[in-house]
């Protein structure tokens, strides 16, 4: 029987590919973003509630969110830290404390990180703050939430569709958005939990 999953980030290569792949599998697909389909934005509480309002109940949440600036660290000022971190860390941790009354018993969560929480870039820093934190989050969680509800983190390197950030990650492999997508339906369809799934 299909789940009912909410794609948060669903209008980005990553969020796009993976709704496309987990409606292949049969199940029934919400798609949110800032600016596509069910409109949200995970910097702002009320946003997240106002959402869980408008579709109520679900089985699933995954999130492929966030921004952060990319600066040498000599370049990046506390603000810069503040912002990326406030926008993909705490933007997936609280989608996960506001929607977890709104994901039915034995549900998951599956949140977006990346490579550089366990490799350097040289205008990485930001990017390296916020996905350990993810990272660390999930582990942390995956003993904390309730009802039997599963949490994972997919980590994938640079994504090989993503040419514009190729050059900021030399000699780094290339993960295909498609690996990228087949991780989170890995952890939507399994049963870890606390995982940190690198491709």
């Amino acid at each position: 029987m299909g789940k009912r999953i909410l794609v948060v980030g669903a209008g980005g290569l990553i969020g796009s590919e993976a709704a496309s792949a987990l409606e292949a599998s049969g199940h029934e697909i919400i798609r949110a973003s800032r600016s596509t389909g069910e409109q949200v934005d995970l910097t702002d509480p009320t946003s997240i509630e106002a959402l869980f309002a408008r579709i109520g109940d679900v089985d699933a949440v995954v999130a492929t969110t966030g921004v952060v600036p990319f600066k040498p660290l000599d370049e990046l000022t506390l603000e810069d830290f503040r912002d990326g971190i406030a926008d993909k860390a705490l933007g997936q941790i609280g989608l996960v404390t506001i929607a977890t009354p709104h994901v039915r018993d034995g549900g998951s969560f599956t949140l977006t990180s990346g490579v550089l929480s366990r490799e350097p870039i040289e205008t990485g820093a930001v990017a390296s703050a916020a996905n350990g934190a993810l990272d660390s989050f999930a582990i942390a969680a995956a003993a904390g939430l309730p009802r039997g509800i599963r949490i994972n983190t997919v980590s994938p390197s640079v994504i090989a569709e993503a040419t514009g950030y190729h050059s900021s990650f030399p000699g780094f492999p290339q993960t295909p958005v498609s690996e990228a997508a087949r991780a989170i339906v890995r952890s939507v369809d399994g049963v870890e939990t606390g995982q940190v799934f690198s491709v």
